[in-house]
């Protein structure tokens, strides 16, 4: 696996150590429990994978690269390059500006832009269009080009599915930055449609057994399909891909609902002429990342924190596998943890940040997992395990060596 040039805000100290011996312990990854910091008065349970992840790392390091060879000039991001707050504060604070934001509104006009700028594609890619305006532009879009590999892997699977004719089912967010990309590559050749989760899939499936109207499934899924989508046509002959952070046990139900749809409609004997396998599609590191979080949420935590930029998928998806199990707070940085007595951190339901009380249990020593997001550095899940260390035990924090040990 290559080394990545990461600057060094972004690394830590205890977490480097933890995983340095997992990767000495576990070389093949093959064990998903999770490390135990034992600061004595207080324990806590660590991901066995979390952090930033290749594509990410990749990413940073072609932006600071970008800053580093062209002082002088003007540096655009298309959008946040990853969803977290800090790395994309700390990329403009040194004079990368955003053209857009996350959902396409405007900030730098496309008639400003020249030759001589320097724009830097974030790691989620960019769609056909906006590819093709930079391209009129005589914009170079490669040199600082951050797409995750894994994105494109997804964009090459769609693209051979499309010469086979199959009708390409995106399993993602319609208004995600990534999912827009891939549906703009996957509708040159082919129907295409986007299916957000487990009972958006099941409404499709209704309609492939004609238990919905053609006129039901194009306002459900209004805005989420090619222009001209047929479903007596168009839904004979599918192949799933997926937005690279979304659950991947997600895009396996839906994968296999509508494989034995396909089963029940034209019989086990012709399924690979209705369905294609697509598993290949999945991203490792996400998949990682939720396995090992499943792991996590076995122990005998009494809280979790998850730690991550809030309007990030991945991160998201790691919380609500958490909060089934622990109570669970989503925060951003470790400014988030108010006091031992109060937190401030972020509701999937409700989108805004609440403060709750008391959450920190009172008894002799506190259980704690702990995880964070794929954009989320290091650095900023050490400062979390200090803060809730001083909180703890105020006299001995922040200099104490916790005991390592694997779960």
């Amino acid at each position: 696996m290559k080394k990545f040039d990461i600057p060094d805000q972004y690394k830590s100290s205890i977490i480097a150590k933890i995983k340095d011996l997992r990767k000495h312990e576990d070389p093949r990854k093959k064990d998903f429990g999770p490390t135990v910091l034992d600061f004595g008065n207080v324990e806590f349970f660590v991901a066995r994978h979390f952090g930033f992840c290749f594509g990410v790392e990749n990413a940073i390091e072609i932006a600071y690269k970008a800053l580093n060879e062209n002082p002088g000039k003007r540096i655009f991001l298309l959008s946040e390059m990853i969803h977290n707050p800090h790395v994309n504060a700390d990329l403009n604070s040194r004079g990368i500006n955003f053209i857009m934001d996350n959902y396409g509104k405007q900030f730098v006009n496309w008639d400003e832009l020249k030759q001589e700028d320097i724009v830097i594609i974030p790691a989620f890619g960019t769609t056909v269009e906006i590819e093709n305006i930079l391209k009129q532009k005589d914009v170079d879009i490669v040199k600082y080009n951050t797409t995750c590999p894994f994105v494109e892997r997804v964009w090459n699977r769609a693209e051979a599915l499309s010469k086979e004719d199959y009708t390409i089912i995106i399993h993602g967010q319609h208004k995600h930055e990534e999912t827009k990309a891939t549906f703009s590559r996957s509708v040159i050749k082919s129907p295409s449609l986007i299916v957000r989760d487990i009972k958006e899939a099941e409404f499709l499936v209704s309609t492939m057994l004609n238990e919905k109207t053609q006129e039901d499934f194009l306002n459900f899924f209004a805005g989420k399909y090619t222009k001209g989508f047929d479903p007596a046509i168009d839904l004979v002959k599918i192949g799933v891909v997926n937005q690279t952070t979304m659950l991947a046990s997600e895009t396996e139900k839906i994968a296999e609902l509508l494989r034995k749809t396909m089963i029940q409609k034209y019989g086990v004997d012709r399924i690979d002429s209705h369905f294609a396998d697509t598993r290949d599609t999945l991203c490792y590191a996400t998949n990682d990342n939720q396995l090992a979080t499943l792991s996590l949420a076995e122990t005998r935590a009494d809280l979790a924190f998850v730690i991550g930029g809030y309007n990030s998928s991945n991160t998201s998806h790691l919380v609500e596998i958490l909060e089934e199990k622990i109570p669970t707070y989503f925060i951003s940085d470790p400014d988030k943890i108010i006091s031992d007595k109060s937190i401030n951190h972020f509701n999937l339901t409700t989108k805004k940040e609440v403060v709750t009380d008391n959450y920190l249990p009172k008894k002799e020593k506190v259980k704690i997992a702990v995880t964070s997001g794929a954009s989320c550095p290091d650095s900023i899940v050490d400062e979390v395990l200090k803060k809730i260390v001083a909180l703890i035990n105020p006299n001995s924090a922040i200099e104490i060596t916790p005991t390592i040990n694997i779960y």
